[in-house]
């Protein structure tokens, strides 16, 4: 019997528009390409998703499980910006999971 897969629906908010997304674990290798992909953001994650550029960085809301944890070159990078709110990430360090799907999980990408 085949495993079913189940969607990954969250918010995601650029320029003050909401965009419902819906996609599914192991499409994409973190939200940082979803996000290139599917909004074609220009000069977004520049560095190819290893946490050093900060070009990608997103507030979130909802996320949890070991969607929440920075690690990695997250903290280090978000702290040479000033950052040090938990809920400011770097999209690409986030995995796409269904610990978006729980809470009613919300991205708004940040302009920096």
């Amino acid at each position: 019997m085949e495993k079913e897969l189940k969607n990954i629906c969250f918010t995601v908010t650029e320029n003050g528009i909401q965009i419902p997304i819906t996609t599914r674990h192991g499409r994409y290798p973190s939200l940082m390409y979803l996000l290139k992909e599917e909004l074609q953001l220009e000069s977004f994650g520049e560095c190819g998703g290893v946490g050093r550029c900060a070009t990608c960085v997103v507030q979130t809301s909802g996320i949890t499980g070991n969607s929440a944890v920075k690690d990695r070159n997250e903290p280090a990078t978000l702290s040479k910006l000033g950052f040090d709110e938990a809920n400011i990430r770097l999209s690409c360090q986030i995995y796409i999971t269904a610990d978006l799907n729980v809470n009613d999980a919300e991205i708004k990408i940040l302009e920096l």
